[in-house]
């Protein structure tokens, strides 16, 4: 059995070994070894790079959970804590990764939830309604647009391809 526990991790750069380490929200790219996940250690969570074959994770980026890698390969759709405090609540953003700059989506209120992309340029997410009821919304991934409710009393979206 494969563990992401048991995969050398650097972190900012250099080796790093913690029994806190712990991950999720993993997304794969097309070849199937390559990935990004969440990892959380010493109370922060970190976007992680990883490579099955070589069994190892690299750090990215902090307050990056959640990651969902775009049709493309080149973008991360993410929830990122407000201020850094997931206390605050939740911000549905899109991290570039080649220039690694973030733009947040037109929803303003808090997503807790790992998007789906249902294509090149929109994201689908649960949001809970006061009582708890899921319902299904978009948005478009590049900040432009409003949030479009799109199945209502249904949550965990995922595209058909």
């Amino acid at each position: 059995m494969l563990s992401l526990e048991e995969f050398a991790v650097t972190r900012d750069g250099r080796a790093y070994r913690n029994p806190d380490v712990n991950f999720w929200g993993v997304t794969f790219t097309a070849d199937d070894n390559r990935f990004y996940a969440t990892m959380s250690t010493s109370g922060k969570r970190y976007l992680v790079r990883g490579d099955v074959t070589a069994r190892r994770v690299e750090t990215m980026k902090e307050n990056v959970e959640c990651p969902s890698l775009s049709p493309d390969g080149s973008r991360i759709a993410f929830k990122e804590a407000i201020d850094a405090d997931p206390a605050k609540g939740w911000r549905l953003s899109v991290l570039d990764l080649a220039t690694m700059r973030v733009t947040a989506t037109a929803e303003t209120a808090t997503v807790d939830d790992q998007a789906a992309w249902l294509d090149a340029g929109t994201l689908a997410y649960t949001l809970r309604q006061s009582d708890g009821r899921p319902d299904v919304w978009t948005v478009p991934a590049d900040g432009s647009g409003t949030p479009t409710l799109v199945l209502p009393g249904a949550e965990s979206p995922s595209p058909l391809t």
